[in-house]
């Protein structure tokens, strides 16, 4: 049995799910509501305050299927609580980031600066040398720092670049003089 799949999804106060037919699985909180169509083959369902999903047979696709299933069901449920961030920083000389209104101005020694508008549901600010993601929906919020980050990524000579909080980069030694 998948053991991220066995575990019960705690559904935290002031949060709300409903499962429609065709598991459509729709999470109410307080940072918002998100809704998602799920496989069909699992069965979801609601038990004394907790999400279980179970699977019908152990066939290799219904077990990768059980544990992507019930993760998707708690993303959405952490997201509508607690919301989710992700931190970038902006290393470089010259190499900065700026916010006005949606749209988020980065100047990142290229000729031009590079302007970015904030998707659908997906805040962004900025704070020194740090850009901070911000949203509901766990994919949107990963896919668009890793947008930002992809529009100049970190080189390992200087270090120059967008790299996440967390990253490590490993630096390289540069070249040496003639002897």
């Amino acid at each position: 049995m998948s053991r991220i799949g066995r575990m019960p999804v705690v559904i935290p106060a002031g949060v709300t799910v409903e499962i429609a037919e065709g598991n459509k699985v729709t999470v109410k909180g307080p940072k918002g509501q998100l809704s998602m169509d799920l496989p069909v083959e699992m069965e979801i369902k609601i038990e004394d305050g907790q999400v279980v999903v179970t699977r019908p047979n152990d066939l290799k696709k219904m077990k990768s299927l059980h544990g992507l299933t019930r993760t998707l069901i708690h993303n959405m449920v952490v997201g509508v609580s607690e919301g989710y961030t992700k931190t970038l920083e902006v290393n470089g000389v010259g190499y900065r980031a700026a916010k006005a209104g949606k749209k988020l101005t980065l100047t990142l020694g290229y000729s031009h600066p590079v302007e970015m508008e904030d998707p659908e549901g997906i805040s962004t600010a900025v704070d020194g040398n740090k850009i901070i993601v911000s949203g509901i929906d766990k994919q949107k919020v990963g896919q668009y720092a890793a947008e930002i980050r992809e529009k100049r990524k970190p080189e390992p000579y200087k270090g120059k670049g967008i790299k996440y909080d967390y990253e490590v980069i490993r630096r390289k030694v540069g070249k040496t003089g003639k002897k």
